[in-house]
């Protein structure tokens, strides 16, 4: 799973990880990707719901450990 940029969000809790890949998507081109590492279990649905709401794509999720890791692509 290789991404363009890489947010570690680690020890965050909702809203910050999601308002932090906002800002980092933001600095990004279209159809670059951006990897989200956090330990916040809800960041799972709040990226599947951010992606719905912004028309980026939410391209994979998967929780390891407790990282739970959302690749996103820019729009």
């Amino acid at each position: 799973m290789t991404a363009d940029k890489e947010l570690d969000a680690r020890g965050l809790n909702c809203p910050l990880p999601i308002l932090k890949a906002k800002k980092a998507l933001a600095d990004m081109h279209s159809g670059q990707t951006l990897k989200v590492i956090s330990t916040d279990a809800g960041s799972v649905r709040d990226f599947q719901a951010f992606a719905k709401q912004t028309g980026n794509v939410l391209m994979h999720q998967e929780t390891v450990g407790g990282d739970h890791i959302s690749l996103l692509k820019r729009r």
